[in-house]
């Protein structure tokens, strides 16, 4: 192979890189990602007990914080 054709593909390769990139920056500031439905439609299908499970698995995780939040402040006696 040539120099010319490899110095060729690399610059080509870089446009076509840096177009993608360009484009996916875009998309993303455009909003193009976001789905806002998606949250308000999985509560609607949400039943009574995937909301208590829920529900009780958040209480569980606050419990744990503040038992591990007492256990930093610990001090066995002397």
């Amino acid at each position: 192979m040539s120099e010319n054709i490899v110095i060729l593909m690399i610059s080509i390769s870089t446009i076509l890189g840096s177009l993608g990139l360009f484009a996916l920056i875009w998309a993303v500031k455009n909003g193009q990602f976001d789905d806002h439905n998606k949250f308000i439609d999985a509560v609607r299908h949400d039943n009574e007990e995937d909301l208590k499970d829920a529900a009780m698995i958040e209480e569980k995780k606050y419990a744990y914080q503040k038992k591990r939040k007492e256990k930093k402040n610990y001090m066995p006696p002397d």
